[in-house]
Formats: structure tokens, C-alpha cells, sequence
């Protein structure tokens, strides 16, 4: 046909390229599987008990006494709480915004080419096994109504789902509550031994964050705490002797 919206394709290589497209968007949208507050609450709990062990590796390298320690620690943790929960509701907000927009676009081409859509959306359920009368049936009612054929050319073309979205302020108090689980760990763990309570903690936290996660995706639980733990240990074995080597020892 002469129109450009099909780019020079065939409706069905525009369906098929579109859709492509909206599994990547999804993937920025959505994240994994598990709800965008529990995977910001998982990954903000790993980060900054990883944080704070940083911190704690430098504080004990100076031989600070157990005080200074935790105004240290307590000081460095606000601040990463603050961070982390701002953090996560920008992403959201900024997800958000392009899921908007994608939706804008596909209103704006449903207004502007409706008998490319038409055909495009003949493409969608041909494939889906629909033919003849049915077929036509079927695009005639989703034609008849622009709320409804703009909800099914974004969940069946673009492959987003509407109704999964999660406000950001959701998302940011799922980081606030992680963040604040793994600051309250490494407290508990920094007044039972310091500095040996303070790095359980950190790979306590770790392990069960990634445990979580992976259950509740029906991932291989056991392969994920073992990488998660794995990365977990040279990271901070690198920071344990990176400050040996390069910060005088004091006290």
C-alpha cells in the first residue's frame, strides 16, 4: 500500500516489529516479574547493607571506637535511605512517562491511520487463529470503540499490560522499606561484634533478599543466593583490601 505508516512493510512484519519493540519497553516498565515495589524492596536491601559494609571496612581501618562507628554508619545510612527512595520514585515517575507516551502515539496513529490499524490488528488475530467472518467480526468490534481498540494495540501489539502499572510512589516506599530492613540488620549486627556482626549482617541481608526474589519468580532459589553471596564477597573482600593497601592504618 502507499501509506508510510507500515515503513514499506507488510502489516504483519510492522505487528511482529512493533511488538518487539513493546517486549523491551515492557522490560523497562515492568522490570522482572515480581511487582516493582518488591524488586526495588529486594534491590535497595542488597545495596546499601553492601553500602554500610563498605563504610564499616574504612570506620574499623581507622580503629574507630564503637560510637563513632554507628554516628558514622547512622549518618551514611540516612543518607542512602534518602537516595534510594528518591531514586526509585524518579524511575517510576520516568517509566511512567514513556509508557504515556507510547500510548500517545498509538492514539495518535489510531486517530490518523485507521485503516492501517484496521489492518494491522486483522494481522494480530489471523495470527491468533481467527479467519473469515469471525475474523471480520472480531476488528469490527474492536474498531467500533477507540477506548478499547487503543487497550488492545498497546497489551497485543506493543505487548504492555495496563492494568500491572504501579504508581512510583509505591515503588519508592518499597526501597524505603528495604532500605530501612538492612539499616536496621546492620545496626543490630554492628552492637553484637563489630566488625564480624556488621559483615553477617550484610550477607545475611543479601541472601535473604535474593532468596525472596527468587521464589516469589519461581527462579532457581539456591543459584541465586550462591551468585548473589558470591558477588556480595569479592565485592567486599576488593573494599577489605583496597583499604588495607591504600589508607594508613590509624589508632
Amino acid at each position: 500500500m502507499g501509506s508510510t505508516h507500515f515503513n514499506e512493510k507488510e502489516a504483519i512484519a510492522h505487528v511482529v516489529e512493533k511488538q518487539a519493540s513493546g517486549i523491551l519497553e515492557a522490560q523497562e516498565v515492568h522490570g522482572s516479574e515480581i511487582p516493582g515495589h518488591l524488586s526495588a524492596a529486594t534491590d535497595s536491601a542488597k545495596e546499601t547493607s553492601l553500602y554500610l559494609c563498605f563504610v564499616a571496612i574504612i570506620l574499623n581501618h581507622h580503629r574507630m571506637n564503637s560510637w563513632e562507628t554507628f554516628y558514622f554508619l547512622l549518618l551514611f545510612f540516612i543518607a542512602t535511605l534518602v537516595w534510594k527512595t528518591c531514586r526509585s520514585a524518579w524511575l517510576g515517575w520516568s517509566r511512567l512517562e514513556r509508557l504515556h507516551r507510547v500510548i500517545a502515539q498509538e492514539k495518535w496513529e489510531i486517530d490518523h491511520h485507521r485503516a492501517q490499524e484496521r489492518e494491522e490488528l486483522k494481522a494480530l488475530y489471523a495470527a491468533k487463529g481467527f479467519q473469515g467472518k469471525l475474523l471480520d467480526d472480531v476488528v469490527d468490534v474492536l474498531m467500533a470503540d477507540g477506548d478499547r481498540l487503543l487497550k488492545v494495540m498497546v497489551e497485543e501489539e506493543l505487548g504492555l499490560s495496563l492494568e500491572t502499572q504501579q504508581h512510583p510512589l509505591k515503588q519508592a516506599l518499597g526501597a524505603f522499606g528495604g532500605a530501612l530492613i538492612a539499616g536496621l540488620a546492620m545496626g543490630i549486627g554492628l552492637f553484637i561484634s563489630f566488625p564480624s556482626g556488621v559483615y553477617a549482617a550484610c550477607f545475611t541481608v543479601v541472601a535473604l533478599s535474593s532468596l525472596f526474589a527468587a521464589r516469589y519468580e519461581k527462579n532457581n532459589a539456591v543459584q541465586a543466593v550462591v551468585w548473589n553471596l558470591g558477588l556480595a564477597l569479592v565485592s567486599v573482600a576488593t573494599a577489605y583490601f583496597l583499604a588495607i593497601l591504600l589508607i594508613p592504618a590509624t589508632g
